[in-house]
Parts: C-alpha cells; sequence; structure tokens
C-alpha cells in the first residue's frame, strides 16, 4: 500500500510543477479535463484548483461504477491532492521560452499523469468517459473518443486563445501523452517476437537458454517463394522486454541471417515465463 501512495504522490507534484512552473504562465493548456479546467479557467477567471476539482466529479462518480471503488477514492485523493497544491504550493516561473514550456510542462504534467496512473488512481476523468462511451457505442474505441475530445478542446482553443497558443498547446499534450506512455510501459516495454528460419530449432534453444525466456512453436506452412508453396517449417513467437532484443536480433543473424524476424508492441501480459519490468 506504501508503494501506491508514494507514487500518486509524486504524481501530484510533478503535475503541479509541469502547471505552475511551466504552463500556466505562457497559458498553454493540455488535453483531458486538466485542459477543459485550464481553458475555462482562462475564460471565465475561476481558480484552476477549483475548476480541477469541480469538472472531475462526474467522472469519479463514473469510476465507482465502471472500475472499482478503490480505484475512484484513489483518484478522489489524486485529484483533490492537486488541487490543493495548486492552491496552497507555489512553484517559480522557470523559462519564457515557448517552445520550451510547451515541451517540459507538458513532460512534468504527463509524468504526473503517468506516476498516478502507476499508483492506481488517475488526475483526469478523460478515460473514465470513454470508457462509458464505448460500452454504450461499440462503433467508436477508447482512443477515438479521447481524441475527438481533444480535437474539441484545441479547436476551441484556437478560437478563444488564438491559432499559435492551440499550437503549443496541442505540442504540450503530445509530449505529455508521450511521457505518459513512457511512465507506464516504462524503457523495458514487451514486444512480441514472430520469427521464421529454416533453424527454428538453434533458435528456438538460443531463446531458452541465452536469454531464459519462454517460446511458443507453430507448426506452419510456407505460402510462396523460392522453395515452393506447402513447405512445413516450425514458427516461434515469444515475448522479450526491449532491451532484450538487439541481443536477440544479434544471435537471429549469427544463426540465420535470412530469418524472417516480425517484431510488434505489447501492453501488458500474464502468466507464462515473462520477466517483471523494473519499475513493477
Amino acid at each position: 500500500m506504501v508503494k501506491p501512495v508514494v507514487l500518486i504522490v509524486i504524481g501530484i507534484f510533478s503535475a503541479s510543477f509541469g502547471l505552475q512552473g511551466f504552463l500556466l504562465s505562457n497559458h498553454f493548456i493540455d488535453g483531458g479535463v486538466t485542459g477543459i479546467s485550464m481553458l475555462l479557467s482562462q475564460i471565465l477567471g475561476y481558480p484552476l484548483y477549483v475548476l480541477i476539482l469541480i469538472i472531475n466529479i462526474p467522472f469519479i462518480v463514473l469510476a465507482f461504477r465502471l472500475i472499482t471503488p478503490i480505484f475512484a477514492y484513489k483518484s478522489i485523493l489524486a485529484i483533490s491532492g492537486l488541487s490543493l497544491c495548486l492552491a496552497f504550493i507555489s512553484f517559480p516561473d522557470i523559462t519564457d521560452d515557448k517552445l520550451l514550456t510547451a515541451v517540459f510542462g507538458g513532460f512534468f504534467l504527463g509524468a504526473g499523469i503517468g506516476f498516478c496512473i502507476r499508483g492506481g488512481a488517475v488526475l483526469d476523468g478523460t478515460e473514465v468517459a470513454a470508457l462509458l462511451i464505448t460500452q454504450n457505442y461499440r462503433l467508436f474505441k477508447i482512443g477515438d473518443i479521447i481524441l475527438i475530445f481533444n480535437i474539441t478542446i484545441f479547436s476551441l482553443a484556437a478560437f478563444k486563445m488564438g491559432l499559435e497558443p492551440a499550437l503549443y498547446s496541442i505540442l504540450t499534450y503530445i509530449s505529455a501523452s508521450k511521457t505518459v506512455d513512457f511512465i507506464i510501459n516504462g524503457i523495458e516495454e514487451y514486444t512480441g517476437v514472430t520469427i521464421v528460419s529454416k533453424k527454428s530449432e538453434e533458435i528456438r534453444l538460443l531463446i531458452i537458454s541465452d536469454l531464459k525466456q519462454g517460446v511458443t512453436v507453430y507448426q506452419g506452412k510456407g505460402g510462396y517463394g523460392k522453395t515452393g508453396e506447402n513447405t512445413q517449417i516450425d514458427i516461434l513467437y515469444t515475448v522479450l522486454t526491449r532491451l532484450e532484443l538487439p541481443r536477440l536480433q544479434s544471435r537471429i543473424d549469427a544463426i540465420d541471417p535470412s530469418a524472417f524476424v516480425i517484431q510488434h508492441s505489447i501492453n501488458d501480459t500474464h502468466g507464462g515465463m515473462i520477466k517483471k519490468r523494473i519499475f513493477h
């Protein structure tokens, strides 16, 4: 229980630093509920810490229904902590450079959101709303809803604040979202690897003995090529961390330079012989 609390506290201070130290003084906004709060704060003049708390209330209510009460309670603490931090703790303005503000403001805000997610909470209720919409309208995916949500926000920002601040705000959002992905997945993001080779048995033994990882063997047939169709071949599939990929590729090149290797990112895994990420 201590680790999630520590992550949430770090997230609160990181997000507050990104907002006060970079974004607010330059009138840049982010996406999601935080972006709406920042935009309304600039238009209406209400304190940001009040708007963040009020606008997130409906989404927290939805979290009780859609996810779990524990998640909702943690999110209440995280959002309330961010509001209190913005209200009572002041951070100095770091820079007036607009590019640095967009990049690093987004970085610290995204890091705060990411750490809170790792702690089992959210600082922004957009994902909860997207989940509800996708449950009722199967035509949309969660990513589609968030994208539409943010396009609307930045369109309003361009209308109210001008095109240049809106463009910098989009850059802020990109920086924040990439940072969130990095904090959640870590540098050891899981990658699925499919290997098609005539020397599949040697490569299978390499993965088991050298990388200490599990491997699944599929029975396949060649569909096209110099060897002709219907050639029997073993297809290997394994899951590695991104840091292990260069070593695997170099070993495969040494065994069979003509091996066909496919890689794709994996959000998460469960069970099997999977090495845990450093952050777990």
